[in-house]
């Protein structure tokens, strides 16, 4: 009964209600290992009252595919690995956020490289609507080689990524 109270509670708290958790869980095969206490009260304090400071960046990964329902909705579901890919597949960089609540956050870009040679960069702008922002960008990586995808916020990278193309 106190678990149950407990999970309520912590629903309640979090404005999800218990099917919303069930769709962001992993695959039960997993136990997932639960964060301290001084860690979830400091996801707290970030996420009602640090407006201002800007997003932090959780995840980001290049994947061919992001599911677009079903229990995987909006996640990376075929992410590219160290084998690469073939020059012209559709790619994007998926990302994951947690932004302050009530935040916009509009200066965020990913740039792509071939080398040391800069082939594109993309405006990414997200919101503080809730405790992940998702969001993917398409790639092009049209040439062989080895490729960098980048998040960076202003002149700070935050996330570079090596991608082989075939």
């Amino acid at each position: 009964m106190a678990k149950m109270l407990t999970r309520g509670l912590l629903c309640a708290v979090l404005g999800m209600s218990s099917v919303a958790m069930a769709q962001d869980a992993e695959p039960a095969a997993a136990p997932v290992k639960a964060p301290d206490a001084d860690a979830v009260r400091d996801t707290w304090n970030f996420f009602y009252k640090g407006q201002g400071q800007g997003p932090v960046l959780v995840e980001a990964k290049v994947c061919t595919e992001v599911a677009k329902e079903g229990p995987n909705k909006y996640e990376c579901t075929a992410e590219v690995g160290p084998e690469g890919v073939k020059a012209g597949t559709s790619v994007m960089l998926w990302q994951a956020y947690l932004v302050p609540q009530g935040d916009t956050i509009d200066d965020l870009m990913v740039q792509t490289k071939q080398g040391a040679l800069v082939r594109d960069t993309k405006d990414v702008k997200i919101k503080g609507e809730g405790w992940r922002a998702r969001q993917w960008t398409g790639l092009r990586l049209s040439k062989p080689g080895t490729w960098t995808v980048s998040v960076l916020r202003g002149d700070q990278v935050l996330k570079e990524i090596q991608v082989k193309v075939l």
